[in-house]
């Protein structure tokens, strides 16, 4: 008997379609001959499975069943892919450990944990992990530009806090631009994340480990964006030029990954998860030294056919559908 698989998709966050073609990507790559696949689509309460004759079927959120026309289907695995609430943020991944359906993300606790930028960037800094200087900021509190540029200088960077896709990002470049970048970015979240810039290259590194294959980082993605950061049109307009394998040194690259690996064990995560660095530069004893800063972390990252994570699985020589399978059998084995 195939095992069948669920894509869960969509969501409530500004990112809801980006997820639905991160779905496509993975319905893609999934052996059809080992699982039989469909997507569900999330929206509030409004949850439902695409069925192959492109109609759509409502989910029972009591055992997470549905009709398939005369027969009912209850997924015996979860492939989550919601880029956003609820499915970033740790609330499906309780809902998954109530059912006792496996499901192939981190664990409720690291999923909330890495959605929360300022809150997983204070954490890892107890492990030694460089950041840029941050300060949050929550909705109905009273804060003062000057107060900002005191903490965090300028230029900064206004995001949200819990929200990806650069949906709400802004780059401040004098003291006026501040307040305004927070009342957009609290469109998309009721907290803030205001970091100063740091100067340097922008990378990406996947990351995943399974019983089967051991920790499995993947080759790093240089991240030259056209814009003046790695914005919404960079990510899925074309807008940038992705370099895999990144063009860093033989022992900033080694660096990298071993941090990527260590910050994958100090969570205890699993599934596929992509670490964002930057790369800047500090002189030491009279020699220029790269140094490597956390940007974020993406415990659900994007699966679309232009992602970072297949492009950096094509350069590694490993077959997505494989990956997706390893992925897959370490919950269901």
């Amino acid at each position: 008997m195939k095992k069948t698989i669920a894509i869960i998709a969509g969501g409530d966050s500004s990112e809801h379609d980006v997820s639905l073609r991160s779905a496509e990507g993975i319905n893609s790559w999934i052996d059809k001959e080992k699982y039989d696949v469909y997507t569900i689509e999330i929206k509030g309460l409004n949850w439902e499975a695409h069925l192959s004759d492109g109609s759509k079927s409502p989910v029972n959120r009591h055992d997470f069943s549905f009709l398939d026309h005369d027969k009912t289907v209850k997924p015996d695995y979860a492939y989550i892919t919601i880029h956003g609430t609820p499915g970033e943020n740790g609330i499906l991944q309780g809902y998954f450990d109530l059912l006792h359906i496996p499901y192939s993300s981190c664990s409720l606790l690291v999923a909330a944990l890495t959605f929360s930028k300022f809150t997983l960037n204070q954490y890892l800094k107890g492990f030694g992990v460089r950041i840029a200087e941050s300060m949050l900021v929550r909705a109905g509190r009273t804060i003062s530009a000057d107060d900002v540029v005191s903490r965090v200088g300028l230029p900064c960077f206004v995001k949200p806090n819990e929200g990806g896709s650069s949906f709400g990002v802004s780059k401040c470049r004098t003291a006026d631009d501040i307040l305004p970048a927070i009342t957009k970015a609290m469109e998309e979240s009721p907290e803030v994340v205001i970091e100063s810039e740091l100067k340097g290259i922008e990378i990406a590194n996947g990351v995943y480990k399974t019983k089967k294959s051991g920790i499995q980082v993947l080759p790093i993605t240089e991240v030259c964006s056209h814009n003046e950061f790695f914005d919404y049109g960079a990510k899925y307009n074309g807008e940038v030029e992705e370099i895999t394998p990144a063009r860093l040194s033989d022992s900033t690259t080694n660096r990298v990954k071993a941090l990527t690996a260590a910050i994958y064990d100090i969570l205890g995560a699993e599934g596929i998860m992509r670490v964002d660095y930057i790369i800047t530069q500090e002189e030491e004893e009279g020699k220029m030294v790269d140094k490597i800063n956390l940007l974020e972390i993406n415990a659900t990252p994007g699966m679309t056919l232009t992602s970072f994570i297949p492009q950096q699985a094509k350069a590694a020589g490993i077959d997505m559908k494989d990956l997706l399978s390893d992925i897959i059998e370490d919950k269901l084995s």
